[in-house]
């Protein structure tokens, strides 16, 4: 049995790995997630995935590596974490009553194999006042969120008025891919 090393410190990824039944071991990458601005924003996450795929330098023979990049794009503009209050009052704002989508990509690798996929929910936001936006970053500080929302958290709860796609792809974890590929490389 080959050891899964989860190179995330995100505890929803870490909770949906553990829910899918896999034991595994987190490790941290460091590398600059930068992707070329001409990118199209449906090839980012995947890239930023394979990025720190290829950061993390000693592998084993017996290991198996999982990393995940999520992004969220309103039509060609892409939203990363927010660094302040006021960058994430924007983004919510902007998303206020419109669709976007959510990027989450995937790289699982080995010494012998690496496989790249990207999974894409589109999200319907109703219309955000200003006060329900302002709570909730107060309360839930997203400011490791891309996008500055949590889907489980209140404001997914309470304010998502349709999802199309998978719910785990936009909590982080397309769990669907991540355990298709997995059988593949290591069978229960």
């Amino acid at each position: 049995m080959m050891k899964l090393l989860l190179a995330s410190q995100s505890a929803r990824r870490k909770e949906l790995l553990q829910s899918l039944g896999y034991s595994f071991e987190t490790v941290s990458i460091h590398c600059d997630e930068i992707f070329p601005e001409d990118m199209p924003v449906d090839n980012i996450a995947g890239y930023l995935s394979k990025i720190k795929a290829d950061a993390y330098p000693n592998l084993q023979e017996d290991e198996i590596l999982l990393t995940a990049d999520t992004i969220v794009a309103l039509g060609n503009q892409v939203l990363g974490k927010p660094q302040t209050p006021e960058q994430a009052q924007a983004m919510l704002r902007s998303l206020s009553g419109k669709t976007h989508k959510v990027y989450t990509g995937i790289t699982i690798r080995t010494l012998n194999q690496e496989i790249t996929k990207t999974d894409m929910a589109e999200v319907t936001f109703s219309e955000l006042s200003d006060a329900e936006i302002a709570l909730y970053i107060q309360e839930y500080q997203p400011f490791d969120k891309a996008g500055s929302y949590g889907i489980q958290e209140r404001i997914g709860m309470a304010k998502v008025s349709s999802i199309s796609g998978s719910f785990y792809t936009i909590m982080g974890l397309p769990t669907h891919l991540v355990y298709e590929e997995l059988e593949k490389i290591n069978p229960r």
